[in-house]
């Protein structure tokens, strides 16, 4: 009976005959309640009055009325979150905070619980994003209780989830949004958190008990009489303390029991069935719970933040410091492949943003680099052991032991999944908020049994590398020397370990050693209480091991296996910088020769660690960043105050714009050299590549460098050029990439080497006349001043800027010319044109008799640019001691008869001013632009061999026909017969499709040459007896080829 209630008056009169009836009055007064009243071995006749008396100023509250007060109770509890630092009054506003999780309904197989344990940074968020799709049965906290796909409700949820991935955060803002009417308003009238934690006590209580701190107890029984309109929030189940027995046969809301019975009633069913449970809890207590929790009910499972949810809460986290910044400190998180898996759990994502936002109000820059990789895992293994792991059963050394236990038989065996039993092999239970549990089955319709393994690979992996330094001190020292690929043969010499039996697969376990062993780590608490403390403690002889490994690895670099150069690299940069000792650092980078990335992606931590271990050096003497990808303008700008310090540099960017020019500057510095650099996106405008190349020309040496612009001046040409008086350039070059008339060229570069300087100039033009598309020249170093470059390339551009034949052409022609004659020296001449017109084979040829020093002249055209009006595709001269040496090579046609792809002669060069070398080519083109024999062809064909009758002294003569018919065996032997100086003829015929016809063959055959020269033949030949094949001119280019048929052979004849 409530308080407040009357003892109950009962008058009886018992009188076999008499009608008079007894009156039995039960009152309660001043706003109590008369319940379960029970009138035993009693008969009456009459009536029966229970009645409720108020004062004056009490009413009667309903259901609803006491929902709203009971509302406002939970919101003045729930809309405020103390944080694990937070000081005392310290709060945050849950819907500030609040990020929405990524849950998911469906049990998945042991492969794809795999791939997400395994899987880190960017492709771990694929992953879960291929998740979060409707296959998984995606859902939310307001669907926690809709219909399933039969329309059924389910009156239980189990709601699952690792250590510190929110249960306890949802499970608050599920009262929170209730309360504030915007959750379940109107399914639920009352939703009541109950947790597990709190309840393992021994004193006997009641449900109604349970709930009287936060509805009145008179008014209790008025809110279970609704069971089904409640829903009860269990959370934590995993720790709630059980015994092994759970039978209990509880059923009454107001029965005292053990408050574990209690709630092994509610959720059993046993206690108001009708009520709706949500039960929270880690993977590891699922087993059990799922043989409590009465069924049918609903599993969901929450996987953490998403990729969109880390951005997310990064943005609620730095609000107050604004959009910029949240967003520059995601990015610097999300860089970080290690930190970046770790933010899928919200508790370790709250440790980095807490992390960051104390650097910033210190005042210090984002991209100086974050706490290391091992002491964010530190803080969260304190975190957790601090926050959930009151009253242990054995000491957290123990505990943490057989964690590391699992973890080294999962590496060793290569395994992230174990079956359940292995925790009995253990001597201490591990702790179970750093492990999960997956279910699976074996047997069709057998009961699905769990396999455990820890919450990611990078926890096995940390607790690996704890569990090593756990060890007596020579137990300890034997795995890591295993670990790292010493032999028993090099114990007593640990420098021994070499380079290249680096494995790259142990290197998370390693990484994790060193960050042990940095002194901040290696002092820090793991756990702090009132009974217990307990800190790491590192042997120095792990960290002396530890070091002299560095050190030969270093020494081995260039022997490191598989040819993983660069990642070897950079993961022992990542084990210098987690063990964060400047002295060391310095002593192990001057160790290194060049430090050479090879080709490696560099990550912005990359970066970080990169920095922080060149800054550690007072100068460094080679740094080979040439074929590293991902170098984008923030990272050369977190870089640049080492680089600067380079003696030697090789560096490639990804972008380069007019915003970053200055930070290439900077980082170029002045009396160093560059080897090497390339940017794969973006323009420099003239201004901006000004400034880069005055830079260049303060460097000592300069390699291969080029650079795209945004137009060419000649001011910035001129510069260029300069750079090459005092400067050793390998080959500086810039180039534009859209084709412009303000430029004077779209490509220039130079190069000085061993008293020799080279020049290349190109433009894109794509008219036929006038087209001097390329100029390319070698020259003396010394003669580059005397050069009237100004003229020259303004020269040029103004040829290759008309639309057409001008006036003042032949004037700049002849100004080229006169160039190219006052380069004394001039040595090798290479030019490029659109079409290869008379007029320019002609001055082509004149270059070779103006200027006397030339050794190697040639002019081409680019295949795809050939044209009707070409002579010729490709002339080429030189000179070798007194013999200059004329190749001429055709346009390429698609007729087979008339035609003369290649003519190479070599005679004296005295010769070379008395040839008609105008008269030659047009006889030349004339032959090769004919689609098929013609009526002057005899007469041109007499004409071009009166030309080489004309070169007293002619030595060789190299001709290529695409067939050789006997047409043109006839007048191969007609320039033997009238070249008497002639030594040496040979003929090759076309390599894909010609071939040498036997009509050919039998007339050189029984033909009477000159002895005394050589006729040579070559090309493909058909050996059939008969039915020989033959050159179709239509089929020309159509396979089959005549080099795919069996029945020729490639062969060479000497006649």
């Amino acid at each position: 009976m409530d308080q407040n209630v009357q003892p109950v008056q009962r008058r009886e009169e018992h009188q076999s005959s008499s009608t008079n009836c007894p009156n039995i009055n039960i009152t309660a007064q001043n706003g109590g309640q008369v319940s379960a009243v029970m009138l035993i071995q009693s008969t009456f006749h009459g009536d029966v009055n229970i009645t409720q008396n108020f004062s004056s100023t009490g009413s009667q509250i309903s259901v609803s009325q006491i929902s709203a007060e009971y509302r406002e109770f939970v919101v003045d509890k729930c809309k405020t979150v103390e944080e694990y630092n937070s000081s005392p009054g310290e709060y945050m506003l849950l819907d500030e905070r609040y990020v929405d999780l990524l849950m998911i309904q469906k049990h998945r197989e042991v492969k794809e619980r795999k791939q997400e344990l395994c899987s880190k940074g960017q492709r771990l968020q694929k992953v879960l994003n291929s998740r979060n799709r409707d296959e998984y049965q995606r859902t939310s906290i307001n669907q926690l209780f809709s219909p399933d796909d039969r329309g059924h409700v389910q009156k239980a949820v189990l709601l699952q989830a690792n250590s510190g991935n929110g249960k306890s955060f949802t499970a608050q803002k599920i009262m929170l949004d209730w309360a504030s009417g915007s959750l379940y308003a109107d399914k639920f009238d009352f939703i009541f958190h109950l947790k597990c934690k709190e309840l393992n006590v021994t004193e006997d209580t009641s449900l109604e008990e349970l709930l009287s701190y936060s509805i009145k107890p008179e008014q209790i029984t008025e809110v279970l009489h609704s069971p089904g309109r409640l829903l009860f929030l269990i959370d934590g189940f995993d720790e709630l303390k059980l015994q092994k027995t759970t039978h209990t046969s509880l059923t009454d809301p107001r029965k005292t029991a053990p408050p574990k019975d209690i709630l092994i009633a509610l959720l059993q069913g046993k206690m108001l069935p009708k009520c709706f449970l949500l039960v929270t809890t880690r993977s590891t207590a699922t087993p059990a719970l799922s043989k409590l929790l009465k069924t049918p009910y609903r599993f969901i499972e929450i996987l953490g933040f998403s990729e969109k949810g880390v951005e997310e809460y990064f943005q609620r986290f730095f609000k107050e410091e604004g959009g910029a910044f949240s967003r520059k400190a995601y990015e610097c998180v999300k860089a970080n492949q290690n930190l970046f898996t770790a933010c899928v759990i919200p508790v370790i994502c709250w440790i980095i943003c807490t992390y960051i936002k104390e650097r910033f109000q210190e005042g210090a820059d984002l991209t100086s680099g974050l706490e290391t990789t091992t002491s964010i895992y530190v803080n969260f293994v304190s975190t957790l052991l601090e926050n959930h792991c009151q009253d242990l059963s054995h000491p957290v050394r123990d505990l943490l032991k057989s964690l590391g236990q699992l973890a080294e038989r999962g590496m060793l065996q290569h395994k992230v999944l174990f079956d359940e039993t292995v925790e009995a092999d253990v001597n201490v239970p591990p702790l179970p908020m750093f492990l999960c549990k997956t279910p699976f089955r074996k047997i069709v319709h057998s009961r699905p049994k769990f396999m455990v393994g820890f919450i990611h690979l990078s926890f096995q992996e940390f607790f690996t590398a704890l569990y090593y330094v756990m060890l007596d001190e020579d137990e300890s020292l034997r795995n890591i020397r295993n670990l790292l690929g010493i032999t028993d043969h090099d114990k007593c010499d640990e420098t021994s370990a070499h380079g290249r039996n680096l494995n790259l697969q142990c290197s998370p376990v390693i990484r994790f050693l060193c960050g042990l062993c940095n002194e901040t780590v290696s002092t820090a608490y793991i756990m702090e209480t009132e009974t217990e403390t307990y800190n790491l403690s590192v042997s120095p002889s792990i960290q002396t091991l530890l070091k002299k490994w560095i050190l030969q690895v270093i020494a081995d670099s260039g022997q490191i296996r598989d040819g993983k150069v660069g990642e070897g690299i950079v993961f022992i940069l990542h084990c210098l910088y987690e063990l964060h000792e400047e002295d060391f650092v310095r002593k192990a980078m001057e160790a290194w020769e060049e430090i050479h990335l090879g080709i490696t992606f560099l990550s912005t931590t990359d970066c970080w660690v990169l920095f922080y271990c060149l800054q550690c050096c007072e100068q460094i003497k080679n740094l080979n960043l040439g074929r590293c990808l991902g170098i984008t303008a923030d990272k050369l700008r977190m870089l640049q105050p080492a680089l600067r310090r380079c003696e030697k540099l090789c560096l490639c960017l990804e972008e380069l714009t007019d915003a970053d020019a200055n930070d290439l500057v900077l980082a170029l510095g002045e009396g160093n050299s560059l080897r090497y650099f390339r940017q794969h996106k973006g323009a420099l405008s003239e201004q901006s590549v000004q400034s880069v190349l005055i830079t260049l020309s303060k460097q000592k040496t300069v390699g291969v460098v080029g650079f795209p612009v945004k137009s060419i001046s000649t001011e910035t040409a001129v510069l260029l050029i300069n750079i090459t008086q005092n400067t050793e350039v390998t080959n500086l070059n810039i180039r534009v990439d859209e084709a412009s008339d303000d430029n004077v060229c779209s490509y220039l570069g130079v190069s000085n080497s061993a008293g020799e300087f080279r020049v290349w100039i190109s433009t894109y033009s794509t008219q036929i006349e006038p087209s001097l598309s390329k100029v390319r020249f070698t020259c003396p170093h010394a003669v580059i001043s005397s050069i009237n470059w100004r003229g020259f390339l303004q020269t040029f551009h103004r040829i290759n800027s008309s639309t057409g034949i001008y006036e003042g052409l032949e004037e700049d022609l002849s100004s080229l010319l006169g160039v190219l004659k006052s380069v004394s020296g001039l040595k090798e001449v290479e030019l490029g044109f659109f079409s290869l017109t008379e007029r320019w084979a002609s001055w082509v040829l004149s270059i070779i008799q103006v200027c006397t020093t030339i050794h190697k002249l040639k002019a081409s055209i680019s295949k795809e640019h050939s044209n009707d009006e070409c002579v010729c595709s490709s002339l080429c001269m030189s000179k070798d001691d007194g013999d200059f040496t004329l190749t001429v090579y055709g346009i390429s046609r698609p007729q087979t008869d008339p035609s003369i792809s290649k003519i190479r002669l070599t005679y004296p060069h005295s010769d070379t001013s008395r040839t008609n070398w105008r008269g030659f080519l047009q006889t030349l083109h004339k032959i090769n632009s004919s689609a098929e024999a013609y009526e002057g062809l005899e007469e041109d064909l007499s004409s071009l061999l009166g030309v080489l009758e004309s070169m007293s002294g002619l030595k060789e003569v190299e001709l290529g026909f695409f067939s050789l018919t006997e047409t043109w065996a006839s007048w191969v032997l007609s320039i033997i017969q009238a070249c008497p100086t002639l030594h040496e003829l040979s003929v090759d015929t076309d390599m894909w499709n010609g071939l040498i016809l036997e009509e050919g063959v039998r007339l050189l055959e029984k033909s009477q040459k000159r002895p005394d020269c050589t006729l040579t033949v070559s090309g493909m030949r058909c050996h059939k007896p008969s039915d020989q094949c033959t050159v179709d001119p239509e089929k020309k280019f159509c396979p089959p080829l005549m080099m795919d048929l069996s029945c020729n052979q490639n062969v060479k004849l000497q006649f």
